[in-house]
């Protein structure tokens, strides 16, 4: 389990950027150290703990990237050129024929090629006559064939620790004969949600309460991270059971993640709760929608607390707790690239804080992409989620946005994952 100093999340400076979130959280965050192996069909989503070193070349041997003719590139004349057809090659045979002058091959494509041929011309670029083929002149000696070892040679490093194994990983490690990877545990991230207001989804509704919302937006989130989740429910406003349960909470887990509840308010129960048990810094990130992050220490195990509106719990996991939970895991940093696109609206901002928009994107006639704002702001407003694409990235010393200008665009699909 990884173990957190109390001052792991020390923060001096009034206003915390983005960057210097993450900064903060590569230089004192420690990476879980248990590693295991895992079969491939188990293995997307886990971060690989050791470089994969290729066992073989891959290709393995030199063969054909088409289906045509293996020839010798010296017989190539400057004009067509009639060359006799000895054998017949189809993927995964091979031939003790060596092609000698004046003759050709008919290979498929993924077909080992043949001793002594060295250029593979394209079945369409050809023509036959009895037993023989016609080839023209012009084609560069080594077209159509790939060379052993051109993918990954053997001995070469194929994918690098750190990686958050995708499909094409897996496909790698299979070309090359690998049948599990070593990869670190996953993550363990305890959540709750705090109140004498929260009721369970399902439940009757009290004229004072609401379903608890967040708690299985975080559920998601972390899911896409692949991370190993405990759910601890819903704590009620009892200061001293949640110095209890967050201290038992914080055994055997990685991060204890929550949403509401760590204000300043008399009846926020989690931030004098969080004291007592660890440690607790109130981060003040640079960011709307979102209030000050609280970020804490369990006993060396890592605590945020998240603001209580859906659209800023979004908002601030997709900022700070995935760049932390990718940090325990071990991974490689993935930052968040937005996509160019056109705003469809005029924005006013202030400078020192980088604001995020809810958008639809609209293909133009032009094939470039407009951003829609929705049209309501609300951090609490679930719906401008549900009903848009992502989030416009408005810079921190941007002020002002002009209807047309470029601005940046992160769809859901990256922020979730």
């Amino acid at each position: 389990m990884a173990q957190l100093t109390d001052d792991c999340f020390a923060f001096g400076g009034p206003l915390l950027a983005i960057q210097d979130v993450e900064r903060l959280i590569n230089e004192r965050v420690t990476p879980v150290a248990e590693t295991e192996m895992v079969a491939l069909k188990h293995a997307r989503g886990r971060v690989l703990a050791a470089d994969v070193i290729a066992p073989i070349d891959l290709p393995p041997f030199d063969n054909s990237a088409v289906d045509g003719y293996a020839v010798r590139h010296a017989d190539v004349g400057s004009a067509e050129t009639t060359l006799k057809i000895i054998d017949r090659l189809t993927a995964g045979r091979a031939t003790e024929h060596a092609i000698a002058q004046g003759e050709a091959i008919r290979i498929f494509t993924g077909a080992p090629m043949p001793a002594g041929a060295d250029t593979v011309f394209m079945q369409e670029d050809v023509r036959t006559e009895g037993g023989a083929v016609i080839v023209p002149p012009g084609l560069k000696r080594g077209a159509n064939m790939r060379d052993a070892g051109e993918d990954v040679p053997k001995g070469a490093i194929a994918l690098r620790a750190g990686r958050r194994l995708q499909p094409q990983d897996l496909s790698m490690a299979a070309a090359l004969g690998l049948r599990e990877l070593r990869v670190r545990r996953r993550v363990r991230v305890a959540i709750f949600s705090t109140g004498d207001e929260i009721v369970e989804p399902g439940a009757p509704l009290p004229a004072a309460g609401l379903y608890d919302a967040n708690r299985e937006l975080l559920r998601g989130l972390l899911s896409r991270l692949d991370a190993e989740i405990s759910d601890l429910g819903i704590l009620r406003d009892d200061r001293e059971k949640l110095v209890a349960r967050l201290a038992e909470a914080a055994q055997g887990q990685d991060l204890v993640l929550t949403s509401g509840g760590v204000s300043t308010g008399e009846a926020d129960y989690v931030k004098d709760a969080i004291g007592a048990a660890g440690s607790l810094v109130f981060w003040r990130v640079a960011i709307k929608p979102g209030r000050p992050v609280a970020m804490g220490v369990l006993r060396g195990t890592a605590f945020v607390g998240l603001p209580g509106n859906p659209v800023a719990v979004f908002v601030t996991f997709a900022r700070v707790v995935r760049p932390l939970l990718l940090r325990l895991a071990g991974a490689t940093p993935e930052p968040l690239i937005a996509l160019p696109v056109k705003a469809g609206f005029p924005y006013r901002k202030k400078k020192g804080r980088r604001e995020y928009v809810r958008v639809s994107l609209t293909r133009l006639a032009d094939g470039s992409y407009e951003a829609q704002k929705h049209p309501q702001d609300g951090a609490g407003v679930i719906s401008s989620l549900t009903a848009t694409d992502g989030l416009a990235e408005l810079d921190d010393d941007v002020t002002e946005i002009a209807k047309g200008a470029m601005i940046g665009f992160l769809p859901y699909s990256v922020l979730a994952g």
